[in-house]
């Protein structure tokens, strides 16, 4: 069981950072230091980026149970 959630956690953790830099940058930010500011003003929310979100906030749950189980492995030292 430990290594299923250790294995999920790191596929997770990857998944999470490739799909965090997929966002695009909103605010004055470092990409609005480098002329993306206006790119993000002009163009609204699509429904890419709402996918993108949604997809990331199950990632993001995904992990988070990953964690939680981890932490209670080691607890109780399970495994």
């Amino acid at each position: 069981m430990r290594l299923v959630l250790n294995i999920l956690l790191v596929i997770t953790s990857l998944a999470l950072m490739a799909l965090i830099l997929l966002h695009r940058g909103k605010g004055g930010g470092l990409s609005s230091m480098f002329g993306g500011g206006m790119q993000s003003a002009l163009s609204g929310s699509s429904v890419v980026e709402k996918n993108l979100d949604r997809l990331t906030l199950f990632t993001a749950t995904i992990w988070t149970i990953c964690i939680v189980g981890v932490g209670l492995l080691i607890k109780f030292d399970v495994g």
